[in-house]
């Protein structure tokens, strides 16, 4: 039986990849066109060409996977990662901002885990993040904004915060006191078919100690790894560490940038066109 070399399980790996990663999703990204590329970024505007090969060779899968959580971020893998989070486990994904940590945002236990993993204070909320803009009114209030606003700013590397209302299906316990929700539709077809698998909405929030600086690939948190019931590599993100862009829109017709993330500027442009305008900072 012959067995495969490195450079036969690479181009397995790519062939794979650009199988997954070609195909079309309900939606695509409004900061840039459409490229066949696991996680979109406005910074890559090429076709699936070096740059996405080095990223696939890049992976640490097989290298240092002694715990053998490592698994590439493939259609093959999605299937597994819904069976992981169906029994409450946490996981990490790539995003088409950066690394995050990942679980059913319906299971306080595993939502409990991730703030245990990164030592975050419980007094900082999560975002959820799903498979579609249309999926988003089931867990927020969407009706009050601009019509094509949603459609408009997602998928992409933008959190929108909504009101949550009492129609939403999120687990009271998830966030408490606060009735707003960031919401996350990341362009980035891994975590949106496993979003979609789901049929819930994942709590996201990024992979790192809490205070740390964010992760653009897996190695960043290895020590962070033995916490996880999978790692998904998506190679090295190429979008920097600065997160999505963080919209607060809980105020009829007003916005307010909470953090400026990796698309302010393309942001408060989309914003602007809709006719909102920019609330008033308190002095």
């Amino acid at each position: 039986m012959n067995v495969p070399t490195t450079a036969q399980r690479l181009r397995l790996l790519n062939a794979r990849a650009f199988h997954f990663l070609s195909l079309p999703l309900r939606g695509s990204s409004k900061f840039g066109s459409h490229v066949p590329i696991l996680c979109h970024s406005r910074r890559v505007r090429v076709g699936l060409s070096n740059k996405m090969a080095l990223s696939l060779e890049n992976c640490d899968v097989g290298v240092e996977n002694k715990l053998g959580v490592v698994r590439p971020a493939t259609e093959d893998c999605a299937k597994e990662a819904i069976q992981a989070l169906k029994a409450e486990k946490v996981i990490v994904v790539p995003t088409d901002t950066i690394y995050g940590f990942a679980c059913d945002a319906c299971s306080m236990e595993a939502v409990n885990q991730i703030y245990k993993i990164k030592g975050r204070e419980h007094t900082r909320p999560l975002a959820i993040c799903v498979g579609d803009v249309s999926d988003i009114m089931r867990f927020a209030v969407t009706d009050y904004l601009p019509q094509g606003l949603l459609d408009s700013l997602l998928p992409g590397p933008v959190t929108v915060v909504l009101r949550r209302g009492e129609s939403s299906i999120l687990e009271k316990s998830l966030n408490p006191g606060l009735d707003s929700i960031g919401v996350r539709v990341p362009d980035c077809n891994f975590i949106r078919a496993i979003a979609r698998g789901l049929g819930s909405a994942l709590a996201l929030t990024s992979a790192n100690l809490s205070g740390q600086p964010s992760s653009v690939c897996i190695k960043d948190f290895e020590n962070l790894w033995q916490h996880c019931a999978f790692v998904y590599d998506g190679g090295v993100l190429p979008s920097g560490r600065a997160g999505s862009t963080i919209v607060d829109l809980t105020r009829l017709g007003k916005y307010k940038i909470i953090r400026p993330g990796s698309a302010k500027e393309e942001t408060i442009a989309i914003l602007e066109r809709h006719s909102l305008l920019e609330e008033a900072t308190a002095t």
